[in-house]
């Protein structure tokens, strides 16, 4: 009986099932169950009751969830007690963050850290998506959060978050052009898209720019490259009264009287964001983050 055995099974009783405990893991869901299967079979005895709706222990696998759960325990207090021996849970862990990356996940998933791997020092960079990119091949990041998935084998990723992304105006246009439940992307064709350059995010940009034409907007000249889309540069476009910019609904950046935010009507605009990390990196202060910022997402 092997630990990585143990987490497996630890894994699939807490998630419920086998396709929530492969993303917890990064595994593959097949590779899972094979190796929940080879536990059962080593052990002689059946741990999972399967059906349609998910897993759930039977007795013997209740015995085994107890053991499995301070053996794991024991193991992690082993690792913390000789990471300074090894270097395994300290040092650096360099991570890239992208504008508008929200607080609430990223915190929680910092303090989570912390606690597990309190010797392990975080260090955070505001960069666009193909500055996070080259860094991470460049050995100069550890963990980065795109707004695109890279293509290949040589990173593994993780959605990590979905915004339904809103619309910033003019006060005054807000209250024109809102209806109810928000506002229509098409009644936005007079104005100009505070954009950011397409540099930074190549496929986030395409992505975005085809919606938008397909509503009739305009979308004129691209944004200068090296241009940051910051706060204010978003704010004082906008509160002229011929542009709009987007942003999240819980965008963390205090809003004027002169600019509200509404929704758009039938949430086309959909921003995603991965987290990204080499395929073959094996820290384990890198995996508890990993795993502090998985979460079900929902559009």
């Amino acid at each position: 009986m092997e630990l990585r055995e143990l987490h497996a099974f630890v894994a699939v009783v807490e998630e419920g099932g086998f396709s929530a405990a492969a993303r917890r893991l990064h595994v593959s869901q097949p590779a899972l169950s094979q190796t929940v299967s080879g536990l059962e079979r080593e052990l002689r005895v059946k741990l999972l009751v399967r059906s349609s709706t998910g897993v759930r222990p039977t007795d013997a696998g209740l015995a085994l969830l107890g053991e499995a759960r301070a053996l794991l325990a024991r193991r992690d207090q082993a690792l913390r007690t000789m990471a300074p021996y090894t270097g395994g849970g300290g040092g650096v862990l360099r991570i890239g963050i992208p504008l508008e990356f929200p607080s609430r996940l990223l915190s929680p998933a910092l303090t989570e850290l912390a606690e597990a791997c309190p010797d392990t020092r975080v260090q955070a960079r505001h960069l666009s998506t193909s500055e996070q990119l080259a860094a991470l091949h460049a050995n100069e990041l550890d963990l980065g959060l795109l707004r695109e998935r890279p293509t290949g084998q040589e990173f593994d990723a993780m959605l990590v978050n979905k915004e339904r992304l809103g619309v910033l105006l003019a006060a005054d246009q807000a209250a024109e052009l809102s209806g109810p439940e928000g506002i229509a992307l098409d009644a936005l064709a007079r104005l100009e898209w505070v954009a950011f350059p397409r540099s930074d995010s190549p496929a986030w940009y395409d992505e975005l720019t085809a919606i938008l034409r397909s509503h009739g907007l305009d979308l004129g000249t691209q944004a200068p490259e090296g241009q940051r889309l910051i706060a204010e540069v978003k704010l004082a476009a906008v509160s002229a009264g011929r542009a709009f910019a987007l942003a999240p609904p819980d965008w963390s950046q205090p809003i004027p009287e002169s600019v509200a935010w509404q929704p758009l009507l039938g949430h086309p605009l959909i921003r995603r964001t991965w987290a990204v990390w080499p395929a073959d990196s094996r820290r384990q202060d890198l995996g508890r983050l990993i795993a502090a910022l998985e979460q079900p997402t929902t559009d």
